[in-house]
């Protein structure tokens, strides 16, 4: 049963890789801004940039640079106020299947097993079918959660919460998979865990992806490309290729002299950025000026 239905998610992948940038989505010139009049606060500003088809996207930035926003935006929760943002060459003009969100907090339904919150999206749908059910548990086999499958949320862990949560939005095989910090608050070792998971799904699978963090191993770890987010109002202001070998592993990946090389230049630019923050006030922004200052001088030392 899994050898199938391996094949049919890599089918599924191929499909949508040969249709025309299917999962490319472009932000063109996109400005957000909140309020009126004299209390207009602008978060983002004339950002552009491209998340491209079948590889995965890191965007890292300051607190406050309107990350989250840009994720509301890419989600169609929300719309730019100027600009436009386009999936595969059409608008992007509200929430639709082709994108699923993946939040900070848990979304998992505590009175569902671990099983049935994977299948709730084929089952609103009224998909409640034996394929479905076979990629329910090929899914569940893939984060490690077979034993757990009757369990509820409160009785599992918060890596494997997530893990869960990872599950149940790949099983609706969406074409651009968004996710929004979702690994912030777990334990260093929990965490780690995680990158390998999600990058072992992404792996197989080559789905458009398009992830935010605050956390700079984890950007690294993960990127195809990464994007530097500029001081609020939001810009990328500097795209770097993360062009480490896949798979990845976290041993491998952190003794290589090419990712100790990508993370300095991406620690310069963030530095750069919280700099400016931190004359504004920013309370985040004096954390990361203090913790930089620190990493440097131990590196100076060593």
């Amino acid at each position: 049963m899994t050898t199938d239905i391996s094949h049919g998610l890599s089918a599924t992948s191929a499909s949508v890789s040969s249709k025309v940038n299917a999962g490319e989505i472009t932000v063109s010139n996109v400005s957000k801004s909140y309020g009126a009049g004299l209390f207009t606060k602008e978060v983002i500003k004339d950002c552009s940039f491209t998340i491209e088809c079948n590889k995965l996207t890191v965007m890292i930035g300051p607190s406050g640079c309107g990350k989250s926003t840009l994720i509301r935006l890419l989600a169609g929760f929300e719309k730019p106020t100027t600009g436009d943002i386009k999936l595969g060459g059409k608008p992007i003009t509200g929430p639709g299947r082709d994108r699923l969100v993946v939040f900070q907090e848990s979304a998992l339904f505590p009175w569902m097993t671990t099983y049935e919150n994977i299948m709730y999206g084929p089952r609103a749908r009224g998909e409640d079918t034996q394929e479905n059910r076979d990629q329910a548990d090929y899914l569940l086999e893939k984060v490690g959660l077979t034993a757990f499958r009757k369990k509820y949320p409160p009785q599992l862990s918060g890596g494997m919460q997530r893990r869960a949560e990872l599950a149940r939005a790949m099983i609706n095989n969406p074409e651009v998979m968004i996710l929004d910090e979702p690994f912030r608050g777990l334990d260093c070792m929990s965490k780690e865990l995680m990158w390998e998971y999600y990058a072992g799904l992404y792996e197989e699978s080559r789905r458009t992806n398009f992830f935010v963090t605050t956390d700079i191993d984890e950007a690294i770890f993960l990127a195809d490309r990464l994007l530097i987010m500029s001081n609020v109002p939001g810009q990328v202001r500097a795209t770097i290729e993360v062009d480490l070998p896949r798979p990845r592993r976290l041993a491998f990946v952190f003794d290589s002299e090419r990712a100790n090389a990508v993370k300095m230049e991406a620690l310069s630019l963030l530095h750069e950025e919280a700099m400016k923050s931190f004359t504004g006030g920013s309370k985040a922004a004096a954390d990361f000026v203090e913790a930089y200052s620190r990493r440097s001088s131990k590196a100076e030392a060593g």
